[in-house]
């Protein structure tokens, strides 16, 4: 073997032995086991490499679960001055709350507080119920989690509405309010509604025996939640209560819906049995200092007109845009829309929301009292400069506010001349020629009795003013309607004297009923301006009729100025994002003011604005300095003027009026004699 050679390139062939032959073939073997043996380890380390979709998830799942304790673990370890710290490295000290600046200036609880939350905003929970909601025995059905709503929607829009008929509950189902000040603290975990002012007044001394949360079920009429809950006596009795205990008038803090149904109360509380609550005629002069109203739609709300006549509003529309089909035809047959306006038709709150004075307040054809409002900072005849670089001054082109509804944008823009020789009147047109429901399962909504000739006919009317509004809903939702005439009004009366209005369904309407005779209460119109907000809309009528919602806003209509109020179907003015400010203001600012047929004892009223300034960073939260419509509920400013005024100073201690929008200027064009 050693004796054995490689052959030399070049070298002749020589032969070869039995023996060398044997040995070669040996080696080969050996080198062909070994390089087999590579190729099975090479192999099997390919193999595991390859994962299998079992092996990524559990991967996915261990990595959440991992970064899910370690989340955790920091919270709980990191110290709770930590967020404050960071902020306040960033965005400079921050100012004290207002229950810490008030302490220090020696402020201290005095008056008794009552809050009463607005629509949506209090928590209902679950009394009784079918067999698809077992387990839920006083569970949230509205408010915290809303976690059986991803469980069991079909059950809980069952649960939620009312009796279509009655307007109280359906047979076999009881939900009820949640009582106490956690009703409505928080709307859902981490959003606020009233804990930051809870939390401010604690701050000064005040506690559950000085403050009060008078919850009530939002989805039932004013009068409906005395006959079904006593609510109304309830907080007549807790009012008297505290003023007893604490020796001192209440002051009364509503917000939103919250607004009118204290407005109800007022004249509950003093009308005679068995329709009022015998309070007597000098009851809210006896134990309310003051009533200071959060976002009131004293007028009724725009937005509420789109919601009941096609379970919409811009967000929405513009969402539908995003994903067409999603809320109208869902995967799960679950028609989102057509199941929420089935639900919310049975709301009869949201009844007086509709608009109220009609074309008085809220403008006609051609004219509105916010004409002229441009949705920017720039104001009227400041200048811009154009891109050519030439300056020019800023006019608005003339925008029809009083249009609430126009089918098409070329009618919302059109002279009223022209519109009024196509329109064709569509109160007692006749329904039907109904084409079958072919693109999603049958939900019921009254727009399946309408049939074709119903759409065409609300379609052929081309513009509907505030004054035809309440009659295009009695011809969409006849039964919603029979409803509500027999709860609100949406008129002007000229003697508000009159016996007639002694009835429970003119009580929340400001134009239609007298304050209290309270010469020493005081009345403040507290809201957020300076956000865009809708007042006007164009609409279409939806291809095919699809899922029985025959109407749609037209997102496709824009203005075509920058500066211009039309955006995604809706006009814009200025207001908190859901109550304009005319609806906020009027009363305060005009319908009020000193002694008028609405108040004849001259109670005070005092106009509190406040400019809406977005936080400046995503450690802010929802700011400190907000105007829109529930986040004001943290506004450092409106607390602080809340607070003053507990703690037993007047509407002059806090400055009289603070205003920043046009609505002594739009309030003097409404021609109403008062």
């Amino acid at each position: 073997m050693e004796n054995l050679r490689r052959r030399r390139p070049g070298e002749p062939d020589r032969p070869v032995s039995e023996s060398e032959k044997e040995e070669q073939e040996e080696e080969d073997k050996n080198r062909g086991e070994g390089s087999s043996k590579k190729d099975k380890k090479e192999n099997k380390k390919k193999e595991k490499k390859k994962w299998s979709c079992i092996d990524n998830c559990c991967w996915l799942i261990g990595f959440i679960c991992s970064m899910w304790w370690l989340l955790l673990f920091l919270y709980k370890a990191v110290p709770s001055s930590l967020p404050q710290y960071v902020t306040e490295a960033i965005t400079g000290p921050l100012p004290d709350p207002p229950g810490e600046k008030l302490r220090k200036e020696g402020f201290t609880a005095e008056h008794p507080v009552v809050f009463v939350p607005g629509i949506v905003t209090a928590g209902l929970e679950l009394w009784e119920g079918k067999p698809c909601a077992d387990g839920l025995f006083r569970k949230r059905l509205w408010g915290g989690t809303f976690g059986e709503v991803y469980k069991r929607p079909l059950c809980w829009v069952e649960h939620m509405s009312l009796n279509n008929e009655t307007g109280l509950d359906p047979d076999g189902i009881r939900v009820r309010p949640v009582p106490g000040l956690v009703a409505a603290d928080y709307f859902a975990p981490g959003y606020f509604v009233w804990a930051v002012l809870i939390a401010n007044l604690a701050r000064i001394g005040y506690e559950e025996k000085n403050m009060y949360m008078a919850s009530y079920d939002w989805r039932l009429s004013f009068q409906n939640t005395e006959v079904r809950d006593h609510t109304l006596s309830r907080i007549k009795s807790t009012i008297e209560l505290m003023v007893a205990t604490n020796n001192k008038k209440a002051v009364i803090v509503p917000h939103s819906m919250g607004v009118l149904y204290f407005l109800h109360f007022m004249k509950w509380v003093e009308a005679p049995a068995p329709m009022g609550g015998g309070g007597g005629p000098h009851w809210c002069a006896k134990h309310i200092k003051a009533v200071m109203n959060i976002g009131g739609p004293f007028l009724g709300v725009p937005k509420a007109v789109p919601g009941l006549f096609s379970a919409e509003a811009r967000d929405i529309a513009v969402a539908r845009a995003i994903a067409p089909g999603v809320l109208d035809n869902d995967i799960f047959h679950l028609q989102t829309l057509q199941h929420v306006m089935r639900m919310t038709r049975t709301w009869d709150a949201t009844m007086s929301m509709i608009p109220r004075g009609g074309n008085t307040i809220w403008g006609g054809f051609d004219w509105s009292p916010e004409e002229g409002y441009l949705p920017s900072k720039k104001r009227k005849n400041e200048s811009v400069t154009t891109s050519a670089g030439n300056t020019e001054d800023l006019k608005p082109k003339k925008v029809y506010y009083g249009r609430t509804i126009s089918f098409g944008k070329d009618v919302a823009d059109a002279s009223s001349s022209d519109i009024q020789s196509q329109r064709i009147d569509f109160r007692g047109a006749v329904k039907g020629g109904n084409i079958a429901n072919t693109s999603c399962r049958d939900v019921w909504t009254e727009y399946n009795d309408m049939g074709v000739g119903g759409i065409k006919a609300v379609a052929d009317y081309k513009v509907y003013t505030a004054d035809d509004i309440v009659d295009l809903l009695h011809f969409v939702a006849p039964k919603m309607m029979a409803r509500g005439d027999a709860q609100y009004t949406y008129g002007i009366a000229d003697d508000p004297n009159d016996p007639k209005y002694n009835h429970f369904k003119y009580w929340s309407n400001p134009l239609e009923t007298k304050l209290p005779d309270a010469p020493e209460m005081e009345i403040f119109s507290l809201y957020g301006v300076g956000i865009p907000t809708e007042r006007a809309y164009v609409y279409r009528v939806a291809p095919s009729a699809d899922c029985n919602i025959p109407f749609q806003i037209d997102i496709s209509a824009n203005g075509e100025e920058e500066t211009s109020c039309l955006r995604d179907g809706v006009f814009l003015v200025d207001g908190d994002e859901t109550v304009p400010v005319l609806s906020s203001g009027y009363m305060c600012a005009k319908g009020w003011r000193g002694k008028t047929k609405y108040n004849p004892s001259g109670i005070q009223t005092y106009i509190r604005e406040y400019d809406h300034a977005p936080p400046s960073n995503f450690l802010e939260g929802r700011g400190t300095q907000s105007g829109a419509h529930v986040d004001i509920m943290g506004n450092f400013a409106l607390i602080e003027d809340i607070m003053r005024v507990a703690a037993g100073q007047n509407g002059k201690d806090l400055g009289g009026d603070r205003v920043y929008s046009d609505i002594f200027k739009w309030a003097e064009k409404i021609n109403l004699k008062l």
